[in-house]
């Protein structure tokens, strides 16, 4: 059983929820103060995530540019905001970030993959507490459009740099030379 060290002292009730959900195997995150259990990640969601993974983290060891990391990861933002995002890159600069038990800060790169279950908030409260908090570039990746959208953080705000849906190439602006074609992926 896996306990998370920034949401024990919030008392008893969250960490009776954390208790039941962690036997269960689901992924937690902390949104508005609040526990989120989404459901197990499906078949097909892991492999579109293995595959965007494999081909990042290849990339980012063999040019020595930092690291990449796949769920489950705490990624401590605030307070009230600790996500377990799908897939993240923390640049050489910032691995200070990386603590023993989570990451405590905004990773540079994060991608999420949407489920049914989670589309919504993927879409609309992470990417405005990604956004708030500092992320460079947020990739929402739809297994079941076959698309892959880039926002890029400018003055502030993500701002859409690319989209690609069944086909075509999808290049990072913050690991420098890295594209996926997008039919690779899925």
């Amino acid at each position: 059983m896996q306990f998370w060290g920034n949401w024990q002292r919030d008392g008893n009730g969250i960490l009776m929820k954390i208790i039941v959900a962690s036997r269960r195997g689901h992924p937690i995150s902390l949104s508005g103060g609040e526990l989120v259990m989404t459901p197990l990640p499906t078949p097909y969601h892991q492999m579109v995530s293995m595959k965007l993974e494999l081909k990042m983290a290849g990339f980012v060891l063999e040019k020595g540019l930092g690291i990449v990391l796949h769920a489950p990861v705490d990624v401590y933002l605030e307070e009230t905001e600790t996500y377990q995002p799908d897939i993240i890159f923390i640049s050489n600069e910032r691995l200070a970030i990386i603590e023993e038990k989570c990451i405590k800060g905004a990773p540079d790169l994060v991608v999420e993959i949407l489920s049914p279950s989670t589309g919504y908030y993927d879409l609309r409260s992470k990417y405005k507490v990604y956004e708030k908090k500092g992320v460079r570039e947020y990739w929402i990746v739809d297994p079941q459009h076959k698309s892959v959208q880039v926002f890029c953080r400018q003055e502030g705000k993500f701002v859409l740099d690319q989209e690609a849906e069944q086909q075509g190439t999808v290049k990072s602006r913050v690991i420098a030379g890295f594209e996926v074609q997008v039919e690779s992926i899925f």
